[in-house]
């Protein structure tokens, strides 16, 4: 992928995911949304494919087309607003509204992630009492009822590691650090350690973990970070591989092949290091009784 001039692509491939999206849910051909737009339909493929930014005004006009809800508009008009950024960190509450997680939309496309966490469980393998405490901790002004809706939208977001069709390749690498940190307490963090071990036993799941006796790694310099890549189609990719990070204020989206590069390295040297598979998920049983025990 060519380095262009506005940055990362992700901003613009994620608004034409959901434009897309809403025109089918609308029933509109591009060949009908484009007359109703009044645009060619190479446009519409070009904002449909990410090919190009977008102003928030064309976003709102193409929402109220395919009659998207009012929350729904001002987001993707948030989202229009970055497509024209020379790089994208984009933090919550500002102009994209809080709850709109352009992640998840990366995620549901990606064919492979490879990902390394030092602090908390990958969210695609957390249980539901796992994920509850931490989406308490980092909200706790939020509503009981709005903690469950966050809490079920992360647990749903794990039915594409288990679907039929083509589910992605999940490789992981935990730091022994975060199997020490009882979140949620002993019965919890014990359930979290059985359910791991369950899901590496999926073909497409490959769990390790990088003992603190590996010394220096790279994950100690990178911190956590999941490389995504995405389906190739006649040869070609989709979309180009993609790093996030997720902070603590904002989400940090890197798409440039010598960004991409550089934590494909990381990620290389810290997979080298961890303990095989089989050690790994004996760490696991045995830190999972460690709290059954206790």
């Amino acid at each position: 992928m060519t380095e262009g001039p506005t940055g990362s692509t992700v901003p613009r491939r994620q608004l034409g995911r959901y434009l897309r999206d809403l025109r089918n849910q609308a029933r509109l051909t591009v060949r009908a949304a484009a007359k109703a737009l009044e645009w060619s339909e190479a446009k519409m493929w070009r904002i449909e494919s990410g090919q190009t930014s977008l102003r928030s005004h064309d976003a709102e006009t193409m929402c109220r087309v395919y009659g998207a809800s009012d929350e729904l508009t001002a987001a993707l008009m948030g989202l229009a607003k970055e497509t024209k950024a020379r790089g994208w960190w984009h933090s919550y509450g500002d102009v994209i509204p809080e709850g709109f997680d352009v992640y998840i939309g990366l995620e549901e496309a990606a064919d492979q992630l490879s990902w390394y966490e030092s602090e908390l469980m990958p969210g695609l393998l957390q249980t539901e009492d796992y994920a509850r405490t931490i989406i308490q901790a980092h909200n706790p002004d939020e509503d009981p009822e709005e903690i469950e809706r966050r809490v079920h939208l992360r647990i749903a977001r794990q039915g594409s590691i288990t679907r039929v069709t083509a589910p992605p390749k999940l490789e992981v690498v935990l730091n022994e650090g975060l199997l020490h940190r009882p979140i949620g307490g002993r019965k919890v963090m014990a359930a979290q350690l059985g359910h791991l071990l369950e899901m590496s036993k999926l073909e497409t799941v490959t769990i390790k973990v990088v003992p603190f006796e590996a010394g220096m790694h790279r994950g100690v310099l990178t911190g956590p970070f999941i490389v995504l890549r995405f389906p190739r189609a006649g040869g070609i990719t989709s979309e180009p591989p993609t790093v996030y990070s997720d902070g603590y204020t904002g989400d940090l989206y890197l798409d440039k092949p010598s960004e991409v590069e550089r934590y494909d390295e990381a990620f290389n040297d810290i997979w080298d290091k961890a303990l095989t598979e089989q050690a790994s998920r004996r760490l696991l049983a045995d830190m999972a009784g460690s709290y059954e025990d206790g």
